[in-house]
């Protein structure tokens, strides 16, 4: 099973704190640390530990902290394919509060790969499945040479300008930020999936059959909900390269998603080889 991940890098500053702090208010962290996150490097790592490998085509910041994170991508298991740009690293701030649920400041703008970046994306013509997550149409194109394309909502006008089938469109049933409506992509994903969180969530095929899946139960108390939208769409992502039926890749990817909720940022509680 060879899997790739096409997308962006954010160095991420965690703090656990009792509440998110109101307008005008000060709250202490209790604990805090530092790593390299982003829907792009959640997702790869968490595809290296399913599937034994992964690659990630990203642009990244050409000063300290985004050759950093790449190290520590590679530190994971993580192939880094890099494309370093002339401008800072975008970087976040994570509160996460009592409950485990995380609230994100973001600094700097999306830095995703481009189709002219000296990168190898020929590798990706023996990938089985690939995520992407954030680049420019061309990269969604390079991705297309893979054998599955699973795809975030997130980046939906460059999916529409790239005007390739999906295999598989990840989209929400909540944030605005990630919704799909029939009509925005031409042709049409072969499956829309929409999470819903604790609810589990609903797909729909191009064909207009339906289906729905139910959350996994955490198999740990929890500790952040950092990362388990990419975490669970990684679960998706190995599950139908490895030609899996969509109600057991949904299932795989739900666990995936359980098990990220349980570790100290996106990697510590992941789900490992199935």
């Amino acid at each position: 099973m060879r899997a790739a991940v096409v997308g962006h890098v954010e160095w991420i500053e965690f703090g656990r704190v009792d509440h998110v702090p109101a307008p005008g208010e000060i709250v202490h962290v209790t604990e805090s640390w530092q790593e390299p996150g982003g829907g792009g490097a959640v997702a790869a790592v968490q595809l290296a530990k399913l599937a034994g490998e992964s690659t990630l085509y990203v642009a990244l910041g050409d000063d300290e902290i985004g050759h950093r994170a790449k190290r520590e991508l590679e530190e994971l298991g993580v192939r880094v394919e890099a494309a370093f740009r002339p401008e800072p690293q975008r970087r976040g701030y994570v509160h996460v509060d009592a409950a485990g649920e995380r609230t994100i400041t973001v600094i700097g703008d999306r830095m995703g790969p481009r189709a002219d970046d000296l990168l190898r994306w020929e590798l990706l013509d023996e990938t089985d499945s690939v995520y992407f997550t954030a680049g420019d149409a061309g990269a969604v194109r390079q991705a297309r040479r893979a054998g599955t394309v699973v795809a975030s909502a997130r980046g939906l006008e460059t999916l529409a300008a790239a005007g390739l089938e999906l295999d598989v469109l990840v989209a929400s049933g909540k944030d605005p930020g990630e919704r799909y409506e029939p009509g925005d992509l031409e042709p049409a994903p072969r499956f829309v999936v929409r999470t819903a969180g604790p609810s589990g969530g609903e797909y729909e095929t191009r064909g207009g059959e339906r289906g729905r899946w139910e959350a996994t139960p955490l198999p740990g108390p929890i500790s952040d909900l950092y990362g388990c939208g990419d975490s669970f769409a990684a679960g998706l992502t190995y599950g139908m390269g490895a030609g899996m039926p969509i109600g057991e890749a949904l299932h795989l990817a739900a666990r995936c998603g359980a098990a990220c909720a349980t570790g100290r940022g996106p990697y510590a509680g992941q789900l490992r080889a199935v």
